[in-house]
């Protein structure tokens, strides 16, 4: 059964915030700011925040001091006004017109690894793939190398079951932390997410502040190496230093989905400022000005050839979210 968690129980803070709260670029607020002390800013750049680096801004990004700072603000919050958490943007597309409502950014407040046990780390949502990676390496931790290969951090990997080098999320997660749309913290077991591949049965309102992971004994030294395997397996395949989103499409069952957007003859195509990399055909690069919309344009044209030619239909892997340009809002 999932349980109410007290404000503040098992996740990060931070204390050293100022306890005032700042409110830049629009005029009023999403919710009453007595007492919340992150800072809202109105009409806000998210191309900033995502690795495509496209995108219109957010109605209002919130950006929790802490946990208790972030209930406080979903209590508050009118139930009618969308939520979107964002962690670093690897694996997003922010529409051109931007994000209606409000987008919660968990920052360096919800970064913190802890040891748990022998075997156990809890984990704020706002934790990188690395940063875990490299905390279970230290403890002696063997099972969550895979993460080191995953752009992104700890709430993306647990709603997408996030997934790398024949591990997934669903194999290490024990349970995660989950503050409700009502401003409710729940504990979750990893059972009642139903995980599938690239997928969870986690609600679209509800937001993972931290989540619990489990490996095994392992020897650090054993762990380090194959942590340094899976960097550069992903340096010599992936086209890490460009403006890009990860893996694009998912991997339909019996097939790669690299090899299909190859074999349809898109490795290297353009559109606009969008193009397919040269070097990993299942990844997306913005070669300097391209619009959300001529990536997502350019992923249709890629589903609908495949499609056509083989009868396999590509499910985006990347999230895609806001209003197209020119949108009412």
């Amino acid at each position: 059964m999932n349980q109410p968690i007290q404000p503040g129980e098992g996740a990060p803070s931070d204390n050293g915030r100022a306890p005032t709260c700042a409110v830049e670029g629009a005029v009023g607020a999403p919710v009453p700011l007595d007492g919340i002390r992150g800072a809202i800013t109105g009409r806000a750049n998210l191309a900033k925040h995502v690795w495509f680096k496209t995108g219109g801004p957010a109605d209002w990004l919130f950006e929790p001091a802490d946990l208790d700072d972030l209930v406080l603000f979903m209590e508050r919050v009118d139930r009618s006004l969308p939520v979107m958490a964002l962690g670093l943007g690897s694996n997003l597309i922010i529409r051109d017109g931007g994000v209606p409502g409000v987008v919660v950014r968990l920052g360096k407040a919800f970064a913190d690894v802890a040891l748990e046990g022998e075997t156990q780390l809890v984990c704020g949502a706002g934790a990188s793939g690395i940063l875990v990676a490299s905390s279970a390496r230290d403890a002696g931790i063997a099972g969550l190398e895979f993460l080191r290969g995953i752009p992104g951090t700890v709430g993306g990997f647990v709603r997408m079951n996030g997934g790398a080098y024949g591990r997934e999320v669903a194999d290490i997660l024990v349970d995660c932390q989950l503050l409700m749309a009502d401003g409710d913290l729940i504990r979750v077991p990893a059972a009642d997410l139903r995980y599938t591949y690239r997928h969870s049965a986690l609600e679209d309102g509800a937001i993972v502040v931290s989540a619990r992971f489990r490996g095994e004994p392992g020897d650090p030294a054993e762990i380090g190496a194959e942590m340094d395997r899976i960097a550069q397996a992903r340096e010599a395949s992936q086209p890490l230093r460009t403006k890009t989103g990860g893996s694009t499409f998912k991997n339909p069952e019996g097939h790669k989905a690299w090899e299909l957007v190859d074999q349809a003859g898109f490795r290297g195509h353009r559109h606009g400022g969008a193009q397919v990399s040269e070097k990993h055909t299942n990844f997306l690069i913005n070669t300097g000005n391209a619009t959300s919309a001529e990536l997502e344009e350019l992923g249709e044209m890629i589903r609908d050839k495949v499609f056509a030619e083989t009868g396999v239909c590509l499910e985006w892997e990347i999230q895609r979210v806001g209003r197209p340009e020119g949108a009412k809002r």
